[in-house]
């Protein structure tokens, strides 16, 4: 690891190795960093998001958000995890729940037919933006899509498991995360969609024939 550290147009800051465990104060200070580069990355002026940046809106120094943050790509790194509880794992539940294959499928629809929020949908914008030019960020919004995508193919795996056979659960869980990601590009785009109503026919339709 570096001897320091640099966010883009700031100078040089010392990095420190072997830090201790975090006091419950310095978790809050953590927290209170991230909920500021989510603010700035959500924004209008995500062209803005420097550590520099990030730590006058979260009122503390400059040198103390790089203590808890090498760079800014640890931010992000950071901003990727803290938004998982608000997209994959509501998904992963609604999957891994207790259910028949049309059970969770309907906790499926009903979960994706809700409107996305405008920040995390922003957000979602702002980080891949952010991935196309830096390759930490590329590889772990890529890791985290995987992870989103394996809900679905779980999904079938579950009307697999129902019908026995030969059923391949990949291939019809992928078209329905393809589909999905079409879906969330137009309803960004405040096109009617129609989530609900298009998903549910496409796992019927999908679950009928396969």
């Amino acid at each position: 690891m570096a001897a320091s550290t640099k966010d883009s147009g700031d100078r040089a800051v010392p990095a420190r190795a072997g830090r201790p465990r975090a006091s419950a104060k310095g978790e809050q200070t953590r927290a209170r960093l991230i909920a500021a580069a989510r603010t700035l990355l959500a924004g209008e002026m995500s062209e803005r998001f420097t550590t520099r940046n990030v730590a006058a809106l979260c009122g503390v120094s400059h040198g103390m958000c790089h203590y808890h943050f090498q760079d800014r790509t640890d931010l992000v790194l950071a901003v990727i995890a803290d938004i998982r509880p608000e997209w994959i794992t509501p998904l992963e539940a609604a999957v891994s729940d207790p259910g028949t294959f049309a059970r969770r499928a309907e906790r499926v629809v009903e979960l994706l037919a809700r409107p996305e929020g405008a920040e995390l949908s922003h957000l979602h914008s702002a980080l891949h933006w952010q991935a196309l030019n830096d390759a930490r960020v590329r590889e772990s919004l890529e890791a985290e899509y995987r992870r989103w995508r394996a809900c679905f193919v779980a999904l079938f795996q579950v009307l697999a498991d129902e019908r026995g056979g030969g059923l391949d659960p990949r291939p019809l869980g992928l078209a329905v995360a393809a589909a999905v990601d079409g879906l969330a590009a137009m309803d960004s785009l405040g096109a009617d969609g129609g989530t609900g109503p298009v998903l549910r026919t496409l796992l019927r339709t999908l679950a009928a024939g396969a």
